[in-house]
């Protein structure tokens, strides 16, 4: 990556809902993006139907290839295949920037906070990957409706990790498809993002609304 040019997004699990929300949101935001499925076919299906709306620099092709290819890496896979996407992609994402937006959603009581035994899924990640990976959470609260219908997510992003650096450059991210992004900390906090998901999740069927989001006060 050059001085003055944008790093390479590859999304894990590019096609689903907020990967393909997401894409699009950095794609606008002048970011090369790949999406990745364990399918190349269904990539590049994706990536196709997004070019033709006019997102020429989004690509497809598997999770694997996507990660070799990618400069940062952003895993937005179910949590039901959560494990074996990172087994996946391992060696591919050493000394790699991989952020985590997978939450422990356990179907039918998604709406109900269950946590897995490592404590989050970022620590999940922190504990299945290379030394070498830098691991952020982020991304776990977005709604993507507004990322498909062209905008911004109407919400603050919230950041977590261990390397400050690493930190800082998803933020930047988080500012191109949201509010903006608002630095949570250690690593280990991302389970406080992962855990109120299902409370959005609970306050969206409570007040039949889509997309509650989180908004940090105090800020400047």
């Amino acid at each position: 990556m050059s001085e003055n040019s944008l790093p390479t997004l590859s999304i894990i699990g590019g096609t689903g809902d907020l990967g393909s929300g997401l894409a699009r949101g950095w794609s606008k935001a002048g970011y090369p993006v790949i999406l990745g499925s364990r399918a190349s076919e269904k990539a590049e299906q994706a990536a196709a139907a997004l070019q033709a709306e006019g997102f020429n620099n989004i690509s497809g092709t598997t999770n694997v290839a996507a990660a070799e290819k990618g400069e940062i890496i952003i895993v937005a896979v179910p949590f039901s295949n959560y494990e074996a996407s990172l087994a996946e992609i391992k060696d591919a994402v050493r000394n790699k920037i991989v952020v985590t937006a997978v939450v422990p959603l356990v179907p039918p009581k998604v709406f109900i906070v269950q946590l897995p035994q490592a404590g989050s899924a970022a620590l999940m990640a922190q504990a299945a990957l290379d030394s070498s990976t830098k691991i952020v959470g982020a991304f776990h609260n977005v709604g993507a409706q507004k990322l498909h219908a062209g905008g911004k997510a109407d919400c603050d992003v919230l950041v977590f990790g261990d390397n400050a650096e690493a930190r800082a450059e998803i933020i930047k991210l988080a500012n191109a498809v949201s509010n903006r992004g608002v630095d949570g900390g250690a690593l280990a906090n991302s389970a406080a993002a992962e855990a109120l998901t299902s409370v959005l999740i609970a306050i969206n069927r409570k007040y039949k609304v889509k997309g509650a989001g989180l908004s940090i006060s105090g800020l400047a």
